[in-house]
């Protein structure tokens, strides 16, 4: 690009940044000196067209012309743990100390569709998140904090859709309209049968739901975002970067296919998918990945699947801190990691945040681990004055080749993802990968490779394999009693008997009888949820019409 097209680009920068609202601060250095809102060449440089300013395609320097003056990353601090009860605790200490929103973590039970009395869900109850059994426990879980103005993640994939209609049921009970609703679902199935595997169905099953759930949002919730593909559970089961990148991205093309076979307009559809990515310890690697997502789907969106807006080719994500980093020797040492890793996705320029604590790595975060987590996050944002500038790195060499190369390695995954399917598409490429267990095995094989450096020690983890001398004393961490399972189940054998069961038969009836047919799911899987249906009630319905997924063995 020459110096000519860059000024040019500098000046369509400049116009929308002074059209935009910034944050009410003075960008300065801890010294004082004044910082410019972005910075970029003043002669020709061949890279820049791939590179560009920020709010202008590519997006590789963020979607935004004001980067972080215009508003800052959301604080969306992951939290659940026993009852509805203890956790909305936990929230408004989140929220009372700063925190900017939501993001629900569910125990087991729940990730699979399971009612907390299942035989199954003996001694799970509470233990990696909270428990949600009907619509009365997500009134609960928000009790006191306004569905209408708190944005909300919630990271659950199989039974999603029902833990969805539970969420909308407690708006309407709260008396907001469902219309002002703003939040993110995760229900990215596909990464579930790559990397976490919690599953209910077959994959064509769950597609009809997520395709179902896009068509409700696009009509009935526009700010809602009905889809947040995971690449965290990708990287966390020992997934490169390039890995991590391309397999998520490969995800979120396939969910566009599934709009566009629904009839949706990509202009209109797109913009409710968002991301969740893994911040991992490599500090450069992580932020070049970042501006490489951003690149790559924006031109994907707009020249594989013709989107015409801007916001249709943004790439939003969420990032949370790499648990899989974290060590249980010397923990106190996983506060510093955080922070790295958390740097790391904010000058990445990522649009929330979560940071892990210190005492993840053991157990559900106490209190105090909790707001450690919760102040890194802050000390980043008001202190290190890394908002000041909208991609601070950009123009970096080692940044820019990393940003490159790591683009070009998952370009080379994309196609290799579409040549395994019948007919060119992504969605056939995926769904052939996961029945030949293709992506699970070039992960293992990543994995394997990075385990036999760390016990060779070419990878060296403070604590662990280097500098394992120690003052420690060990955690107090957070213990969750098995009374909250029997109190759990003593309260759903309540309702179960103070509910109508007829209305709650007519209701399950009448969405198995859509389920056999082609109609949209949504509407009578509310109509369930108001009857007070159980999550294992609504699940088990339709496990009966589209029976269960074991995945095959493989050795």
């Amino acid at each position: 690009m020459d110096a000519e097209e860059i000024e040019a680009g500098r000046a369509r920068w400049q116009a929308r940044f002074d059209k935009a609202a910034k944050r009410d601060s003075e960008f300065r250095t801890l010294s004082g000196l004044d910082v410019a809102p972005v910075y970029g060449p003043k002669e020709d440089d061949p890279r820049f067209e791939r590179i560009g300013w920020p709010g202008e395609y590519p997006f590789t320097r963020g979607l935004h012309p004001t980067g972080y003056r215009g508003k800052a990353w959301t604080i969306r601090q992951f939290a659940g743990f026993g009852n509805a009860k203890q956790t909305n605790e936990r929230y408004k200490m989140i929220l009372g100390a700063g925190g900017g929103g939501l993001s629900v973590a569910f125990d087991m039970p729940t990730l699979m569709g399971r009612d907390s009395d299942d035989p199954r869900s003996l001694g799970e109850v509470g233990h990696c998140g909270v428990a949600i059994d009907s619509a009365l426990d997500m009134d609960l879980l928000f009790d006191g904090i306004p569905l209408g103005d708190i944005t909300t993640s919630m990271t659950i994939s199989g039974p999603a859709v029902p833990i969805f209609c539970m969420y909308v049921v407690a708006a309407e009970r709260q008396g907001v309209p469902v219309g002002r609703l703003n939040g993110t679902l995760q229900t990215d199935i596909f990464k579930e049968y790559i990397a976490q595997k919690e599953w209910l169905f077959a994959p064509e099953p769950h597609l009809r739901l997520i395709g179902d759930l896009m068509e409700f949002c696009a009509t009935n919730i526009p700010a809602y975002k009905p889809l947040s593909v995971s690449g965290y559970h990708i990287r966390e089961a020992g997934a490169t970067a390039a890995q991590e990148l391309a397999f998520t991205l490969a995800d979120g093309f396939g969910y566009v296919e599934l709009g566009l076979s629904r009839g949706l307009d990509v202009d209109v559809f797109a913009p409710g998918l968002s991301f969740f990515f893994d911040a991992h310890i490599d500090f450069f690697e992580e932020i070049a990945k970042f501006r490489a997502a951003r690149r790559i789907w924006a031109r994907w969106l707009r020249d594989v699947y013709g989107a015409k807006t801007d916001k249709a080719q943004w790439l939003r994500f969420h990032t949370q801190t790499a648990g899989v980093s974290l060590t249980a020797q010397q923990p106190y040492n996983n506060v510093v990691r955080t922070a790295i890793e958390a740097l790391a996705a904010v000058l990445g320029g990522t649009n929330s945040l979560h940071t892990n604590a210190l005492d993840e790595v053991l157990a559900l975060p106490s209190q105090k681990a909790a707001e450690i987590a919760l102040r890194t996050q802050q000390v980043i944002m008001e202190e290190t004055e890394v908002v000041n500038v909208a991609d601070p790195l950009g123009g970096s060499w080692y940044v820019e080749a990393l940003t490159d190369r790591i683009e070009a390695e998952a370009e080379a995954i994309f196609a290799k993802v579409r040549d395994m399917g019948s007919d060119g598409s992504m969605t056939s490429g995926i769904l052939r990968g996961i029945e030949d267990g293709w992506f699970m095995s070039e992960i293992a094989e990543a994995a394997f490779d990075y385990q036999r450096k760390l016990e060779k020690g070419e990878k060296r983890i403070v604590g662990v394999n280097c500098h394992t001398a120690s003052i420690d004393e060990p955690l107090e961490i957070l213990r969750i009693s098995h009374e909250v399972e029997r109190e759990q189940n003593r309260v759903l054998a309540e309702r179960r008997t103070a509910r109508d069961g007829q209305a709650v038969e007519r209701a399950l009836a009448t969405m198995v009888e859509v389920a056999r047919g082609e109609g949209n799911l949504i509407p009578s899987m509310l109509d369930a949820v108001r009857a007070e249906a159980t999550l294992g009630e609504i699940c088990d319905a339709l496990r009966e019409v589209w029976g269960v997924y074991t995945e095959p063995a493989r050795f």
